[in-house]
């Protein structure tokens, strides 16, 4: 990769791992459906008007929309408002890895590899060990708001690899309509119409900012440029980089809110990070290859692509807290185009791999 695109690459990962400070921050501003729902609705409108069409059947839209948006994020959302620390968030919302190989291997028949299965292994040792630690020092409820927001992730993973959408970008704006009335609903429902209008009408230029934030640096800015690396980049260069976003994560929560890291939890993210780059990182980079064949980027026997999103017990009312205290991922990635077969090559040569695309200019 060149230079000015690896700056990119970590740019992305750290606006996403920054986000997580982000959310925690807006958590004191607004309810948590209801900071959801301004979140998708800022991201969506205008950007609608200046993308073109999804090039995806509406379903998988929806589909995508309900599971990203209201679920994973939403469950999120409501997590870190029940106390759910940002730094520890943004770590272990990468178990969503793990969901995302779960599912594939059920609903797409995909036989996960021994190197997967031990990255299995290893990430959910490093969530045993977080939850552990989360149990004698915080609120366990929001530790499990936000494994089930990974697992939604992964649910919406495997949705966006059956949609295979061409655009990153386009899909991801359209998508963002779709949460935005059941979000509006489910926090009329559960939050109530009062505590929305009162944080509607003390908005302050903080407040308003972590909703620009969250909306377009997270969202437009973050898939457009993935988008746009792994259009010019192997699936297995790029990808890695996605890593880095648990580490951006804990060190602005540590910075920005004073979040403290204790032994156990750099334990559980060493297990983490090394469970998920065993889970989705290729094959073909473990072999120091540059082929796209792989967990994030490879087509299986169906032809599908794969491709990753780069994020309730509702009895009481949710309203903005007043505490100091936090996927988006991945995009959806693409294989390279494989390389033209040379000619005079004989019938019985094994194919070549695909080739990487030049980058422009």
């Amino acid at each position: 990769m060149r230079p000015a695109h690896i700056a990119l690459a970590v740019l992305v990962a750290a606006a996403w791992g920054v986000n997580f400070t982000v959310i925690e921050v807006g958590l004191d501003h607004f309810p948590p459906l209801l900071f959801c729902a301004l979140r998708f609705l800022v991201a969506a409108l205008p950007a609608v008007f200046f993308v073109g069409p999804p090039k995806v059947a509406w379903r998988w839209v929806l589909g995508v929309g309900l599971a990203l948006g209201v679920a994973k994020f939403g469950l999120l959302f409501i997590g870190m408002h029940e106390g759910m620390p940002a730094g520890l968030s943004s770590l272990v919302l990468q178990i969503q890895a793990v969901f995302t190989a779960l599912f594939a291997a059920v609903f797409l028949a995909e036989r996960p590899t021994r190197v997967r299965l031990l990255g299995m292994g290893v990430a959910l040792a490093g969530i045993a060990v977080a939850a552990a630690d989360e149990g004698t020092s915080g609120p366990l409820l929001g530790f499990v708001l936000v494994i089930a927001a990974a697992a939604f992730w992964g649910v919406s993973n495997v949705l966006t690899r059956k949609a295979a959408p061409p655009d990153a970008l386009a899909f991801m704006v359209w998508v963002s309509l779709v949460p935005v009335l059941p979000l509006l609903g489910l926090s009329l429902m559960f939050e109530g119409a009062d505590p929305d209008l009162q944080a509607l009408a003390r908005i302050d230029w903080a407040g308003a900012g972590t909703i620009v934030y969250v909306a377009w640096v997270t969202t437009v800015f973050g898939f457009g440029v993935w988008g746009f690396l792994l259009r010019t980049y192997d699936a297995s260069a790029v990808a890695p980089f996605s890593l880095l976003v648990p580490v951006f994560g804990m060190s602005s929560a540590a910075l920005v809110l004073g979040e403290g890291i204790s032994p156990a939890r750099w334990l559980a993210a060493a297990l983490l990070v090394g469970g998920v780059a065993l889970t989705s990182l290729p094959a073909a980079w473990w072999r120091g290859a540059r082929g796209p064949r792989a967990a994030l980027g490879q087509r299986d026997a169906s032809g599908q692509r794969d491709a990753s999103g780069p994020g309730l017990p509702l009895g009481r009312s949710l309203r903005p807290r007043r505490r100091a205290a936090a996927a988006d991922a991945r995009g959806p990635e693409r294989a390279a185009p494989a390389a033209p077969e040379p000619a005079g090559t004989s019938a019985s040569r094994t194919p070549s791999t695909a080739s990487r695309p030049s980058p422009p200019g």
